[in-house]
């Protein structure tokens, strides 16, 4: 049982910062911040963060420092996520893990060209909940349990694990539930992953099927997804990643469709039968 968190002194960076929000979440246990002794380095008891240049949650030390420059870029989060067994589901569900990975290991200029956008994007993109949160973490030398700083942490690491705890969830239900189906549309074949209405329902459906759309590495397969709608008995039918060539503003005026979203990716229908709502995916395709 962890029952203190060791991270570096002066400036800090969001890798660290989340690390250690994880670990408050986890384990409720103080936070000082400096340089860790050769003991504490060796006592599994003593989470080491982000310093003491070595990676080894056996003695719960999870520092990145220490790898050679052309190591795949990770961070003192990623090792953290990894020794609790999120880092696979974290990388496919926290779009902004890969990239503080860069921004970490590489720094700004290089994540910036494998991004793709200008350096100055880098600093564009900076958000001044960041920033505060980052420089009082950076002022403080010890935090613990009921200081405002300490609870806010709390809340941000336990956030981040119930995103990834519902999201798993998520997805094991939409396997154990959804139907994949293939539509034919001349030379062409709309996939649709179908979730139906169950005794016991996800709480929300949509974001259940995309899940686990992108679990299954789907996202450039699948165009449409339909769910149970939670405020009715009918079914949503929406594109998935907006898709090109669905647009449900088409089938606004179908006799069982109560609301079309005018710029097209979602429609609300009354129809519970599968062959009606795959005649509502081919009316709203396009077929040019």
């Amino acid at each position: 049982m962890i029952q203190k968190i060791i991270t570096h002194p002066g400036g800090a960076h969001k890798d660290d910062l989340l690390a250690v929000c994880i670990l408050v979440a986890t384990h409720g246990v103080p936070v000082v911040r400096r340089d860790p002794t050769d003991e504490e380095l060796d006592d599994p008891d003593i989470a080491v963060v982000d310093v003491g240049g070595c990676d080894d949650p056996s003695k719960s030390n999870f520092d990145h420092h220490h790898y050679p420059r052309e190591h795949e870029p990770t961070c003192a989060l990623s090792l953290v996520l990894r020794h609790l067994g999120l880092y696979e589901d974290a990388v496919k569900f926290l779009d902004w893990l890969e990239p503080a990975e860069w921004f970490d290991s590489r720094g700004p200029t290089e994540t910036a060209q494998w991004l793709e956008v200008p350096r100055r994007v880098i600093s564009q993109l900076n958000s001044p909940i960041d920033m505060t949160l980052l420089r009082r973490f950076a002022q403080e030398t010890e935090l613990a349990s009921g200081e405002t700083l300490y609870e806010y942490m709390r809340f941000v690491g336990q956030d981040l694990l119930d995103y990834l705890r519902v999201a798993r969830e998520r997805i094991d239900f939409a396997k154990a539930h959804s139907a994949r189906w293939s539509i034919p549309q001349g030379d062409d074949r709309i996939e649709v992953v179908f979730l139906p209405r169950t005794d016991s329902p996800a709480d929300d459906p949509g974001a259940a099927i995309k899940s686990y759309i992108r679990a299954e590495g789907l996202d450039q397969t699948i165009a449409a997804i339909v769910y149970p709608d939670r405020r009715g008995t009918g079914y949503g039918i929406g594109r998935h990643e907006d898709h090109p060539r669905l647009d449900f503003s088409r089938v606004e005026d179908e006799v069982d469709v109560h609301f079309a979203h005018k710029r097209g990716f979602m429609c609300k229908t009354s129809a519970t039968e599968p062959e009606r709502l795959r005649e509502l995916i081919v009316a709203a395709w396009d077929r040019d």
